[in-house]
């Protein structure tokens, strides 16, 4: 069950989570919760073979929903009709490890008699919303480094965002005020999306460990981060809801290699970013095991991957027009899908 605050935060929020399984009221919306997702303690195993998402329901909960041709599987309305034991967030799948009880789920959708959800009618919640770390690695793509003049680093520079920054595919980043901050970026990435316990693990071995990708936006107030005494990256890049990801989490089978995906900025339709992952200057496989050295990477650690080149930051100065009230951002990578949001 979400917690009291998120609950009574998320009462009215519009959604479609709430399906004709019957669950119209706050206790048969608890007992269905219960039901399926007791806390799980079987063998931990990544998913395979998914496109997921969160929807936001009525009663104010993010819940997975599983992506086929026809339509959205509400896994909660399927877990608690059939009876399965099944994680309910992308959170529980990752850390708990319960893809068996997904997978029982998907296959049971057909003959449930819960029906598919359109997907344009569902309003995305957060995929993620409780990872243990979120890590960023800066100035990523070889482009990227010579538009903001910089040499190549010659390991990864790491930095943190925290959960406030999470957000949802379809969302809205309220700006904070001018006197606090107006020169906002757009900074499309690659997620990477752990899926087991990872320590001092090696290049060759790092991508078993890998749960699977997500579109992300490392939205960054520049002036925030880089004009402030001593360039405060972390005030720059953490305010609330900087940090939108989705509109799917894909498990790492059904994207292959990471390193060569296309990767797309639109600002009002403009393109702003085009490049590809294979401009990377540490890979996913070198920034994983660099990043393990130093911490013990846990199943749903999220890994932002640094942006390639075109942000408005490496525009010359008298050419540079900060994103602003109104803009409507679009960060599209190859096989991941469309993440979009606006500014308000």
């Amino acid at each position: 069950m979400a917690s009291r605050r998120n609950f009574l935060k998320g009462v009215g929020a519009a959604g479609v989570g709430l399906t004709a399984a019957g669950m119209t009221g706050c206790a048969n919306v608890a007992k269905a919760t219960n039901t399926a997702s007791a806390r799980y303690n079987g063998p931990h195993k990544m998913p395979e073979g998914v496109r997921l998402l969160s929807m936001r329901n009525a009663d104010g909960t993010e819940t997975l929903g599983a992506v086929t041709d026809k339509g959205v599987i509400d896994v909660r309305a399927v877990a608690a009709k059939r009876k399965i034991a099944a994680p309910l967030t992308l959170d529980e799948l990752l850390q708990e490890g319960n893809a068996d009880g997904l997978k029982q789920v998907i296959a049971a959708a057909p003959s449930s008699g819960v029906p598919l959800l359109d997907e344009s009618r569902i309003t995305h919640g957060r995929l993620f919303t409780r990872p243990s770390k979120i890590i960023c690695v800066g100035l990523n793509y070889r482009q990227h480094a010579r538009e903001v003049g910089m040499q190549p680093p010659r390991v990864p520079p790491l930095f943190n965002k925290y959960n406030n920054a999470l957000a949802a595919h379809n969302g809205t980043i309220k700006l904070p005020p001018k006197d606090i901050s107006h020169k906002f970026d757009y900074e499309t990435e690659l997620l990477i999306v752990m899926g087991k316990a990872a320590r001092n693990v090696s290049e060759a071995d790092v991508l078993q460990y890998v749960a699977g990708y997500c579109t992300s936006n490392d939205f960054s107030a520049r002036d925030l981060q880089l004009e402030l005494p001593n360039s405060q990256w972390m005030i720059g890049k953490t305010l609330d809801n900087f940090a939108p990801i989705g509109p799917y989490f894909v498990s790492a089978d059904l994207v292959g290699n990471p390193n060569n995906l296309k990767i797309e900025t639109r600002v009002n339709g403009e393109v702003r970013q085009s490049s590809n992952t294979n401009d990377f200057i540490f890979n996913t496989q070198q920034m994983i095991s660099y990043i393990s050295k130093f911490w013990t990477l846990q199943p749903g650690d999220i890994i932002f991957t640094g942006t390639p080149q075109g942000v408005i930051a490496g525009y010359p100065k008298d050419k540079q027009v900060w994103l602003k009230a109104g803009d409507e951002v679009v960060s599209s990578i190859e096989k991941l899908g469309d993440l979009k949001f606006r500014l308000a």
